[in-house]
């Protein structure tokens, strides 16, 4: 082979190193455990995460305690039409994310396990794992 044909599929093991990495690896963020906080109108505390919505979830993965009420905050900062809606199947949510606004869920996982969440288009994923 010359060495044009060798840098060129030395470029495609590259690009798909490259493209597996993306898809992945790169943007994982580590599962984030709901973080008590108290609320303001009943005094009482509360698991609160704050999920960021730009081009995926972040944190992807929610550590939760079973029967205790948790809120999901998403904070929407992307304006593709699929993270305008979040998903949670399990707890019967659909819910629209106004783009540069804040959105309050707030779920009780009834047993231990993996709840998934997604986009209206389930191309976003993220999951709440319960631990008792």
């Amino acid at each position: 082979m010359s060495l044009m044909e060798w840098s060129v599929v030395a470029g495609a093991v590259v690009t798909i190193a490259w493209v597996n990495w993306y898809f992945f690896v790169a943007g994982r963020a580590p599962a984030l455990a709901a973080v008590a906080v108290t609320d303001g109108g009943t005094g009482a505390a509360i698991a609160e995460v704050v999920i960021m919505v730009d081009g995926g979830y972040s944190p992807n993965t929610v550590r939760v305690k079973v029967g205790a009420p948790v809120r999901l905050v998403f904070d929407r900062k992307d304006d593709s039409s699929c993270s305008e809606e979040v998903v949670i199947p399990a707890f019967g949510v659909r819910k629209y994310l106004p783009t540069g606004a804040r959105t309050t869920i707030e779920v009780t996982a009834p047993a231990a396990g993996t709840y998934p969440f997604m986009c209206g288009m389930s191309m976003l994923r993220g999951t709440i794992i319960a631990d008792a």
